[in-house]
């Protein structure tokens, strides 16, 4: 589903790697599931203060919209984000019906984004916000409102809605990244994402605190005396994610080095001179799913919330639930996507 990214306002920030939250499944022990849950308030953990906070489903939405995505982003885009931002609540909701987690206390969700989705509540919007708050709120609540009883299904299940700040010019699957096969998050083609002002990226490092990075994950690897050895790219999926990376003695995946390196994605190139390596880094996320800005790309091309959601969730169909039936819409998950992955495919930077 590390934010706080200059121009696309993403607080991840997330976005770096991030421990992802069961994409299919979990390995929690099983506890009593609770049946029943009131359909019109969602439990929220406030992970800043311990409260459990009881929210309406809109409320909540906006507060991960404002969280997740730019008000500056166009009213479709906006549009988009809260039907992703809701049908990813729904599918965590239902999971922790079946199988709560101890540490949310009894809430279905958390604001903290390493558990999900971040949230960011009124009171912080008007401290952000500051003069603009009225005009920036209005044009939040109107998009959301409109949207509030949309979600995204694949054979009429609540989705894996994954998103991300910024791909490199082309979405990434979730076998690439997280190693199992989502039908509908697939790659596709991004347009304008290499029109952001932060597509690329470039971060500077010195030789000795490259190696006193990796040492400090990896033990025992072993570095050559000859330095431009060093990173050597081995292989990348359609979209350049880098897949296979000998780093010294070690070979591992561009996420790895992400991690350790806290770069902004695993599309990245690695140049070595004066004792100093730069890597220059395509896109801001894990790529999976819907791109933020690609999505405000889109709608200022015309494109409608509707066409922006089909277009990066491969097979979906938008579906309409009644705010008193949505209980009966948080459906289970299906047998081939609950497996075991831990990561958090919502995060933007993830």
């Amino acid at each position: 589903m590390k934010k706080v990214l200059p121009v696309l306002g993403t607080f991840i920030l997330i976005l770096l790697i991030i421990p992802l939250f069961a994409l299919i499944g979990s390995n929690k022990s099983p506890l009593s599931p609770r049946e029943k849950t009131d359909t019109t308030t969602y439990l929220v953990l406030n992970h800043k203060t311990g409260e459990v906070m009881k929210l309406d489903p809109a409320n909540y939405i906006k507060g991960v919209v404002a969280a997740e995505m730019p008000i500056a982003y166009h009213a479709e885009a906006l549009k988009a984000q809260a039907v992703a931002a809701h049908t990813y609540a729904l599918r965590q909701i239902d999971a922790e019906l079946k199988n709560p987690s101890p540490e949310l206390k009894g809430a279905y969700l958390s604001t903290d984004f390493e558990k999900g989705q971040a949230y960011i509540s009124v009171e912080e919007l008007k401290e952000k916000w500051g003069k603009n708050y009225e005009i920036n709120y209005k044009k939040l609540s109107d998009a959301v409102d409109s949207v509030i009883n949309e979600i995204l299904v694949y054979e009429d299940k609540p989705i894996l809605a994954a998103f991300h700040s910024i791909s490199g010019g082309i979405t990434e699957s979730a076998k690439t990244v997280w190693g199992k096969d989502v039908s509908y998050l697939v790659p596709v083609k991004s347009e304008g994402d290499e029109l952001s002002p932060n597509y690329e990226t470039k971060t500077t490092l010195t030789a000795s605190e490259v190696e006193h990075a990796f040492t400090q994950k990896y033990k025992d690897i072993k570095f050559d005396k000859d330095k431009t050895k060093w990173f050597q790219i081995l292989k990348r999926s359609d979209s350049k994610t880098i897949t296979e990376i000998q780093v010294g003695s070690e070979k591992m995946n561009g996420k790895d080095v992400r991690e350790v390196l806290n770069l902004k994605s695993s599309n990245f190139e690695v140049a070595f001179a004066n004792e100093s390596f730069t890597f220059t880094t395509n896109g801001y996320g894990h790529g999976v799913g819907m791109s933020q800005y690609g999505a405000d790309y889109l709608a200022r091309q015309g494109k409608t919330y509707h066409e922006i959601l089909l277009h990066y969730y491969s097979g979906v169909t938008v579906k309409e639930i009644e705010s008193s039936k949505k209980e009966s819409s948080i459906s289970q998950s299906s047998s081939s996507e609950n497996s075991n992955t831990t990561s958090n495919p919502s995060s933007k930077v993830s």
